[in-house]
Order: structure tokens, then sequence, then C-alpha cells
């Protein structure tokens, strides 16, 4: 009779696999991550942020169609391969969205879309401003799948290209606040004393301040931006980290295998580094998956106050603080939907945290 060894990793990789929910969200978040990287390229308006604007066909049903004149400019834009696939396409040309349009004597005579009860506006324009003189190339229909914003420009691009802020976040500020608090978790477990009661009165006076409002201090300090909200969402989030941390190594710097490193003459950074920190990854694993949801929620927070990304950059939040009076204005699906992506997002992250904790569990 044959027995067969399995590691411990190799246990709680079978145990993760056997969680539906959790390797439902497992493939949840790539496809959210592959969404993000190129959103540029899947979404149907890759101009930078998705910012094409159409004011006269603004709050627009999802399914809404529409034929659209695109009128080239005159200004050639050089850009190269790769800065649209990560940026957007610097889109000079102007689009406009027509109801009729005809040719009369090589002039181009055009009636602009307007709402209902209103009568569109009737323009002309040489036939030869159109490279090659094709003006058939430059009329199509445009299907807007999930509608348009109140400034008439795609929700679905929107979305998608928001999707890389909501994301990332998540990983900047988990990245920042696993830097922070394994240091000083470690610095306070390991060695005790007064750097731990340093440490510790640190920590508790970061965690009696709201996060939000730290977080609202942290970025009127360092400004309003992109970067500035990710950078101040890490820096709260570091402490919940630190206790974790400093707990297992309290723990762990009375085992065996420790007081066998400082026999050896270890160094103190190699026993903590080498020997420690691999032994107590997993509960901070676990609180690292719910970090990530708790960092979505507070950019989310701070794009509604006005202080997260700044506009035109797409962002679940700002497009909800655009759109929440909609819900009572019959088109509560302008807020509704990135409420929807927030939602399914952070839910992901809890699910994969709770598969992970079950999978970690070493008294199962």
């Amino acid at each position: 009779m044959s027995y067969k060894s399995n590691s411990l990793k190799q246990l709680a990789l079978q145990k993760f696999r056997k969680n539906f929910w959790g390797v439902f969200s497992f493939y949840f978040l790539i496809l959210v991550g592959l969404v993000s990287i190129f959103a540029y390229v899947v979404a149907p308006d890759n101009s930078r942020y998705a910012n094409q604007m159409h004011l006269s066909i603004h709050s627009k049903k999802p399914g809404f169609k529409v034929t659209m004149l695109t009128i080239p400019s005159q200004f050639k834009t050089e850009q190269n391969t790769l800065s649209k696939l990560f940026f957007g396409k610097k889109n000079a040309d102007t689009e406009v969205p027509i109801s009729e349009y005809r040719i009369d004597d090589e002039v181009l005579v055009y009636k602009e879309y307007a709402t209902d009860g209103l009568e569109g506006v009737e323009k002309t324009l040489q036939v030869k401003s159109f490279p090659h003189e094709d003006v058939s190339s430059f009329i199509e229909e445009k299907s807007f799948l999930f509608g348009t914003d109140k400034y008439g420009r795609d929700l679905l691009s929107r979305v998608l290209v928001g999707t890389r802020i909501s994301f990332f976040i998540g990983f900047v500020a988990v990245f920042i606040s696993l830097l922070i608090g394994v240091l000083m978790g470690s610095l306070a477990g390991y060695f005790g004393g007064r750097v731990d009661a340093i440490i510790m009165w640190l920590i508790n006076v970061t965690w009696s301040i709201p996060t939000l409002l730290l977080v609202i201090a942290i970025t009127l300090a360092l400004g309003k931006g992109f970067w500035q909200v990710f950078i101040a969402v890490g820096l709260t989030m570091w402490v919940e980290v630190a206790r974790v941390v400093r707990g297992q190594i309290i723990s762990a710097k009375e085992m065996q295998y420790v007081t066998a490193a400082r026999a050896l003459g270890f160094s103190d950074f190699r026993i903590i580094s080498k020997h420690i920190l691999p032994n107590i990854m997993a509960p901070v694993i676990v609180i690292s998956a719910a970090n990530f949801a708790a960092a979505i929620l507070i950019e989310s927070g701070l794009s509604f106050l006005g202080i997260g990304a700044q506009p035109p950059m797409a962002s679940w939040g700002a497009m909800i603080k655009d759109h929440y009076n909609y819900i009572i204005l019959g088109k509560p699906y302008l807020a509704i939907i990135p409420g929807l992506c927030i939602m399914s997002l952070v839910m992901a992250f809890m699910l994969i945290g709770n598969a992970l904790r079950d999978a970690l569990d070493v008294k199962t």
C-alpha cells in the first residue's frame, strides 16, 4: 500500500478548487483584470477616457441607435500603438449624430439629430473635405448598448474604462499597506518592549481616526488626482496588516525553529524574512483580499464626494455622483449600472477572501 504525501500548499490548493464561489470569483477577477488592461481595445468609444460627448443624444436608454457622422479634422495627431492601447486614442475628429443626409452637387447636406418634438438644424459640408471624397465611410449607425450618460457619452465605454481605476487601486493600496504593515508589525512583534509600545501607539492613533476622514486629509495634502488617491488609500490600510503580523510573530517567535535559527547565529533580519514571515502569510493573504474590497469602496466614496479621480477620467464612483438624481427621473440605470459593477467586484474579492480563509485554515 503506497501513500502519497501532499504538502500543505497542495492541500490548500485542493480545498480552494472545491470551493465553487472561490474559483468563480478567481476567474471573474482575472476577466476584470484583463478588461482593465485592454479597456480601450474592447470599448466602443476608444477615445481617451471614453470622453466623446454628444449632447443631442444625452441620457438615452440602453440599446439606443443613431446615425453618426464623423467629420475628419484637418490636424493630424501622432500617437504610437502602445499609447492607443493603454491610454486611448487622441481623437481630433468630430462626431455629429444626424437624423438624415443627402449629397447635392458635391455638398453634403445633413440634419443634426434632435430630441423628440424638436427640429434638427440643417448644415452643409463640402465633400472634398473628406479623404478621397468618400463620405459613406464616415457615416455609420452607432449602437449604445448601455445607453448614454447626461453628456451623451457611451455608458458602456465609460464603465469599461472605469474598471481600470477601481481594479488597480486595490493592487496599489494593498501593496502600500503590505509594505508598511508587514514592516511595522514585524518590528513590533519580534523586538517587543519599547519598539512595540511606540508602534502600537502609532497604530492605535491611526486606527482611532475614521478611515474616510483620514483619506480626505491625505488627499487634500497631496492634492486631487489619480495617484494621490491610490497612495492615500494605501496609507490608511496598513494598520490592520500591522496588527495581524504583530500578533502572528509574537506567537511564532517562541517556536522551536526560531530558537534553532538564533542558536545557529542567523541575523534578526534573516530570521524574520526567511523563517517567520513565510509561515504566517496565510492570515495576511486573507486580510489583503478584504483590503482589496475596502480600497474599491473607499475610492468610490471619494470619487462620489468629488475628491477622487477627477473629470474627465472615468470612475464608477464619479458616474454614480453624476447620475444619482436620475434615479427619481425615470432613468435609474445611469446610476445602477456602475453601482452593480462596484458591488460585483467587491463581492468577488470578499468571496475569494472567504475561500482563502477556509483553504488556509490549519485546523481543518
